[in-house]
C-alpha cells in the first residue's frame, strides 16, 4: 500500500479527531469526570478508553510487523463492515478495561489523546513504504482485520465515541 493509498486513512483519523474534540468542547471542565447516568461512562473515562484502545492497536501492529506475517486464508479474512463501528447501532461493552491512572483534568486528558494520535500517525509514516496488509489479527466484534483496517478502525472507533460524548454533554446539561 503506497503513500497515496494511506492518505484516506490519515484523513479519516484527522476528521475523527477534530469531530471528537469539537464534541468534547461542549463538556465543561468541572463536569469532565461526571457520569451522566447509572453505569454510563464520563467523558474522562471515554477519553481514557480511546487512549488505551488506540495505543494498544498501534503497539500490536508494531509488534506484529517485526515478524514474518502469518498467512490468513481469504475466507477467514472476512469481517463485518467498518460502518457498524461508527454507526453505534449495536451497543457493546468494551472488552478493554478502564485504566484509572489515565483519569485527569480535561485539558491534560485531551493532550494525552493528541499524543496518542501523533504516535499513530508517526507509525503510519514510519511504515508507509512497507506493505502491512498481510499482518492480521482478530477484532472481538468485527472479525479479522489487517493492519490498515485496524488503523481505519481507530478512526471509526473515535467517531463512534464522538456520538457518545455528545450524548454525555446533552445529559449533563439537563442535570444543571
Amino acid at each position: 500500500m503506497g503513500v497515496r493509498a494511506l492518505e484516506p486513512i490519515r484523513e479519516k483519523l484527522g476528521r475523527a479527531q477534530s469531530a471528537f474534540f469539537r464534541a468534547a468542547d461542549a463538556i465543561p471542565a468541572g463536569r469532565w469526570g461526571n457520569c451522566p447516568g447509572l453505569g454510563e461512562w464520563s467523558a474522562a473515562e471515554l477519553v481514557g478508553h480511546l487512549m488505551v484502545v488506540e495505543r494498544g492497536v498501534v503497539t500490536n501492529v508494531d509488534r506484529l510487523t517485526q515478524k514474518i506475517p502469518i498467512p490468513v486464508h481469504f475466507p477467514k479474512r472476512m469481517h463485518l463492515p467498518m460502518w457498524l463501528v461508527e454507526a453505534r447501532v449495536i451497543r457493546r461493552k468494551s472488552p478493554v478495561p478502564q485504566d484509572p491512572s489515565l483519569m485527569a483534568e480535561k485539558e491534560e486528558m485531551l493532550a494525552g489523546l493528541r499524543r496518542v494520535r501523533e504516535r499513530t500517525l508517526a507509525f503510519i509514516a514510519e511504515t508507509e513504504r512497507r506493505d502491512l496488509s498481510a499482518y492480521c489479527w482478530r477484532h472481538p466484534f468485527l472479525g479479522m482485520l489487517n493492519a490498515y483496517e485496524w488503523m481505519e478502525m481507530i478512526a471509526a472507533h473515535q467517531l463512534r465515541h464522538t456520538k457518545q460524548v455528545r450524548e454525555i454533554g446533552t445529559k449533563l446539561s439537563r442535570k444543571l
